[in-house]
């Protein structure tokens, strides 16, 4: 089975989303990133993905066949799935998981077979992978810039007890991703 890799992109100074919650900022390499090698390779790796419900919800879901760049069955964890599913083909599907974030990683995982599973999910998505022990990889991409306030990453959560061992450090643009295997 494949493994699990967590991660966001965030500022110098900690945060993913501004004070108005927008992650726009931190991407003002998008166009650069759309079929760079570096892309094409997550897209790669990857056989499934997580993302929590917000997550979900700040992009355009009858927009994602045919134009998010993962192409591959998409798992929300949710309490409340939506009332009309959103559009969806025969290589990228929504299944909503109600029951916990164990049976998620567990169909995430089935579906994506020998490849990743990648959350996009926000911060608290990736703070419980951590610390429930469901996550292999860790990848930050750190962005030169200071947000000063907004959503951190990392809030006061309890995860003293993961250890992480460097696995790749890569420049793309002016975005720095480093990739961490988690230990435990």
């Amino acid at each position: 089975m494949g493994k699990v890799i967590v991660g966001m992109t965030v500022s110098l100074d900690g945060y993913v989303a501004d004070e108005h919650g927008s992650a726009a900022r931190l991407y003002p390499d998008l166009a650069d990133l759309q079929g760079s090698p570096f892309m094409e390779a997550k897209i790669e790796e990857t056989g499934s993905v997580l993302m929590g419900r917000h997550t979900f919800e700040m992009g355009d879901p009858d927009g994602f066949v045919g134009n998010y760049e993962f192409q591959v069955p998409i798992f929300v964890l949710t309490s409340r799935p939506p009332g009309t599913p959103p559009k969806q083909d025969d290589r990228l599907t929504f299944t909503f998981v109600t029951d916990g974030l164990e049976s998620a990683v567990a169909q995430a995982r089935a579906a994506a077979g020998d490849k990743a599973v990648t959350v996009v999910g926000g911060p608290g998505v990736v703070e419980e992978l951590l610390r429930a022990g469901l996550a292999d990889e860790l990848c930050v991409d750190v962005m030169p810039m200071f947000l000063g306030a907004g959503l951190r990453f990392f809030g006061p959560a309890e995860l003293e007890s993961v250890h992480l061992q460097k696995i790749d450090v890569e420049e793309i643009g002016v975005r720095t991703s480093l990739r961490y295997q988690v230990l435990g």
